[in-house]
């Protein structure tokens, strides 16, 4: 399949792998690309000498491309970019942040820019601001979301009806049925998260990855929109902080409740008590974990057999 995403990317699938905090290191990003899409790690939750370290690996484990997700709301994005530009990654994926204040300096060093926005508004600003490519990502999505609320199978079209560069569609796509329906709604590519959590590749721990398995309609809950919007599972934080909201707290209870290195606690070591599970919708049709490059052949068949039934309408 050729098109605009695949062409700006030189990939062969149109299928972006998410740059999860605490999931998408270097095994996860290689392993997506050699299958034919685009890898992608996360620099969320990596020092910066630890996302050096992770380029290094993915550069000697895949010849295809890669990309590396920035959010760019931590204190050492300068450090973080220039590690990006020094080890000669060529595709940065932004978010969290204006996108005026990096996209010219990383193009000047050769990199394709794409940011994430959960919104027209913020779509049409990200290509004033001259990037590549823009990803819309819909609130059915896990992490941290937009506060409009707008489902990606909204949002799709309204950004596509105003937007002239390529745009990749995100939030609750982790089938081929949903990479049709996203692309026949206007995107040229999708990007999934929640499906590569559950990988034998993924760094998140196996406990997490296992109760993403479980999951079933309604277990996940965007909440803590006064800090950051973000979706998670319900656990026993996820009820604190509920319960906590009966008392109508402050920013500043809703800060201390949440503490420190609280994702990292139940993403990555598996505190499945205590700790945030950040994670989307479509975890409840994700049953099983299994490598990455069979979930991007399974989502190609299941594309390819959706056209075929549709086409018989």
């Amino acid at each position: 399949m050729t098109n605009r995403i695949t062409k700006l990317f030189n990939i062969k699938h149109p299928i972006i792998q998410a740059g999860m905090i605490w999931a998408s290191g270097w095994r996860l990003a290689s392993a997506v690309s050699n299958e034919g899409g685009l890898g992608i790690i996360g620099a969320g939750s990596m020092y910066p000498e630890i996302l050096r370290e992770n380029i290094q690996k993915c550069q000697k484990a895949t010849s295809k491309p890669f990309g590396v997700n920035v959010p760019m709301l931590y204190p050492n994005l300068e450090e973080i970019m220039q590690i990006i530009i020094e080890e000669g990654v060529k595709i940065v994926f932004t978010s969290a942040g204006n996108p005026k204040i990096w996209t010219k300096h990383l193009q000047d060093h050769g990199i394709t820019v794409v940011h994430v926005v959960s919104s027209v508004k913020f779509a049409l600003k990200s290509q004033e601001a001259g990037v590549d490519a823009v990803v819309a990502e819909g609130f059915e999505a896990g992490g941290h979301n937009g506060r409009d609320e707008t489902t990606t199978f909204t949002l799709i079209p309204m950004v596509k009806e105003q937007l002239q560069i390529p745009l990749i569609a995100a939030g609750g796509i982790a089938t081929g049925r949903g990479m049709l329906a996203a692309m026949v709604l206007g995107a040229d590519a999708v990007q999934v998260g929640s499906r590569f959590v559950a990988c034998e590749e993924a760094s998140s721990h196996i406990n997490f990855k296992n109760m993403v398995v479980e999951a079933k309609e309604g277990d996940t809950q965007l909440t803590l929109k006064e800090l950051a919007p973000v979706r998670l599972l319900k656990n026993k934080f996820f009820e604190d902080i509920q319960k906590l909201y009966t008392t109508n707290p402050s920013k500043e209870e809703l800060i201390a409740l949440l503490g420190r290195a609280r994702a990292k606690k139940g993403m990555f070591e598996g505190d499945l008590v205590e700790g945030e599970l950040e994670i989307g919708q479509i975890a409840g049709l994700i049953h099983d974990i299994k490598p990455a490059a069979q979930i991007v052949r399974d989502m190609l068949k299941e594309f390819e057999a959706a056209k075929v039934e549709v086409a018989s309408f």
